[in-house]
């Protein structure tokens, strides 16, 4: 297929999917071919404004579209796996929103579903294909920072009471762990590995959705603090500090365009922008991954979501976050 262009069917009409497609428009090698929601007239105002050949008013409709061989899943997060598996079966190609599931057996399902099927399968986590956090891999890969023992990162903000609904709504896999604060845990995650021991707290809302979760999380060769809420403004800026220097990533870290690198009491400034919003490095992801015959791309594998997800497993189960689709 290398060389083809990669057609794509979006699944859902929010504000993401959105964002995606926007970015999708810049890319050569990518077509939106179709869009399906459940609201047909939410479908339509969709391919009318990003001008899609197709829509539809039902999901199996838009897996069964020859025409589509990727499908782009956006819905909500407690129907992250069953619409994953679904288009899966249909033989289709997924990219799945961020977090893959609701717990790691929902993501051990959907992989083996990938494996089974053959077709490729990669969790939506965007920031792992950002320019800034590429170039501070490969900075740390250099031994600048020499070795990486303390890695800082937050991710907060205050939301208005008519975005309760949906964000801290436990019928939805709702509150600030899921939603944002699967990302300093990635961070923490990617630069560290897979941590020894963890300590969880949380500012728990009635329904047991978190306002907000601190988490600490000691690993073989260093320790990092993660945060991530609904209550209040951070900085949003993230550190990782080694044993030579440290590079602190511009806000808002996770859609980073640069970072400050500082050594031996002098900083430097790089700056590293995203094409588009940058969701372009994931898609780009897709179809490399594609065009070679892959079901899962190396920069984030089936085991790096299965290892991110267990780690959020266990902050939920220290915090007490229950959801009712478990």
């Amino acid at each position: 297929m290398e060389g083809q262009t990669l057609n794509w069917g979006i699944l859902s009409t929010g504000n993401i999917a959105h964002q995606f497609v926007q970015d999708l428009a810049l890319l050569n090698g990518h077509k939106i071919s179709a869009v399906a929601s459940r609201s047909q007239a939410k479908a339509t105002a969709f391919a009318d404004q990003y001008s899609i050949p197709k829509f539809f008013s039902d999901y199996h409709s838009l897996f069964n579209d020859e025409d589509v061989d990727i499908i782009y899943v956006a819905t909500p997060h407690n129907s992250h796996m069953e619409w994953s598996l679904a288009a899966m079966e249909a033989g289709k190609h997924v990219l799945c929103e961020k977090p893959l599931a609701i717990n790691s057996r929902q993501v051990q399902q959907m992989v083996q579903k990938s494996r089974e099927k053959g077709v490729f399968f990669m969790e939506a986590l965007w920031s792992r294909f950002n320019p800034s956090i590429l170039a501070a891999l490969e900075m740390v890969a250099n031994g600048e920072l020499g070795e990486i023992n303390y890695i800082k990162a937050d991710f907060s903000f205050f939301i208005e009471e008519d975005r309760h609904e949906r964000l801290m709504n436990p019928e939805l896999g709702g509150g600030s762990l899921l939603e944002m604060g699967i990302y300093p845990v990635f961070l923490a995650y990617l630069f560290l590995g897979m941590p020894e021991e963890i300590k969880a707290i949380g500012q728990l809302h009635p329904n047991k959705c978190d306002w907000q979760s601190l988490i600490s999380m000691k690993f073989k060769n260093g320790i990092a603090s993660a945060m991530s809420g609904f209550l209040s403004q951070s900085d949003m800026q993230a550190n990782i500090c080694g044993t030579k220097g440290s590079i602190m990533l511009h806000p808002i870290w996770h859609e980073s365009q640069g970072f400050e690198f500082l050594q031996s009491g002098k900083t430097k400034t790089f700056i590293y922008p995203t094409r588009g919003k940058g969701f372009t490095g994931e898609a780009m992801a897709c179809k490399k991954a594609i065009d070679q015959a892959w079901i899962e791309h190396p920069n984030w594998t089936h085991q790096n979501s299965l290892d991110l997800m267990s780690i959020m497993d266990e902050i939920r189960k220290q915090i007490g976050i229950h959801y009712p689709i478990e």
